[in-house]
């Protein structure tokens, strides 16, 4: 997109800084890839220097990262998620239309031997890499990471809004029984969108999010600010907020923190009534590069 329709690095540094005074803790800088764009480690290290924001991390597809992973670990930056629908590289290399999975799996076991908290998010489709759950989870039998499994959503920019999914959570649950049959439920941690698991011998664990299903609506607390702006209290939902203007028009900290609060009070209950407001003539079609990760 046009650098100018895009969130500078200062503009976001403020609005970190205006979150984080109303409350916000917890930033993820959320990808596709996030060093596609320059200098982005710099703005990690402004990020930093905010005293509360007590945990920063980001999700990335693993094509640019390795380089700067001795920088993130200097950051203080523990948590990485890393995006891999496929162990396959020809499947790798299908779903993703790159030829990227030698570095990518390199980089995977780079952040491991690095020491980070390292959550693997695969997207089960049917028919494309839902043969692969087994040796996907198998890395949470050999590596100390989190894999989780995710529901397929329906932003795939195609204009299709899907109905029904094959690969929802209890299926997903029902495949991994098949391999670890004594798989065991870890206790769910406030605020979490995953189910989470563990098995014997298991370094790491699994993870579950009914991401279509939309099962952890009622306990969700985040917020995303797309790169051109725009807030959304919702995946599933409008933006509801273009917070990019509202700075470019001069808004002080304070009249865009009561925008933000009045924003948030009318969130939907869920995804489903958030997707509902859409209303028929604006469903759900967007590409999830848009709306980042």
């Amino acid at each position: 997109m046009p650098k100018e329709q895009l969130l500078s690095y200062e503009e976001m540094t403020r609005l970190a800084s205006i979150f984080s005074s109303m409350g916000v803790n917890k930033v993820r800088i959320t990808g596709g890839e996030p060093f596609v764009r320059k200098n982005l480690i710099h703005f990690l290290e402004e990020l930093t220097k905010n005293e509360q924001i007590s945990k920063l991390s980001i999700t990335t597809n693993g094509i640019l990262t390795r380089p700067f992973l001795p920088h993130l670990q200097s950051l203080g930056i523990e948590q990485i998620n890393l995006s891999l629908d496929s162990l396959n590289k020809e499947n790798f290399k299908k779903i993703t239309r790159r030829d990227e999975f030698t570095n990518v799996i390199d980089t995977f076991h780079q952040m491991v031997e690095d020491g980070f908290n390292v959550k693997i998010n695969a997207v089960i489709m049917d028919g494309v890499n839902d043969h692969e759950i087994i040796a996907l989870a198998k890395l949470a039998l050999n590596y100390p990471v989190s894999v989780r499994f995710i529901e397929e959503m329906p932003f795939n920019g195609s204009k299709v809004n899907h109905t029904a999914i094959r690969w929802n959570h209890l299926r997903i649950l029902e495949k991994l029984k098949t391999a670890f049959p004594d798989i065991t439920k870890l206790p769910t941690q406030a605020n979490s969108t995953s189910e989470n698991y563990t098995f014997d011998k298991a370094k790491g664990n699994v993870g579950i999010i009914a991401a279509f299903t939309r099962t952890f609506c009622g306990s969700c607390d985040r917020i995303r600010v797309t790169s051109t702006g725009e807030m959304r209290t919702c995946l599933y939902g409008h933006n509801v907020l273009d917070i990019k203007k509202l700075m470019r028009d001069g808004h002080s900290d304070e009249a865009i923190k009561s925008l933000i609060i009045s924003a948030v009070q009318k969130r939907a209950k869920d995804g489903f009534e958030a997707e509902k407001k859409r209303g028929n003539h604006n469903p759900i079609g967007e590409s999830m590069s848009i709306i980042g990760g």
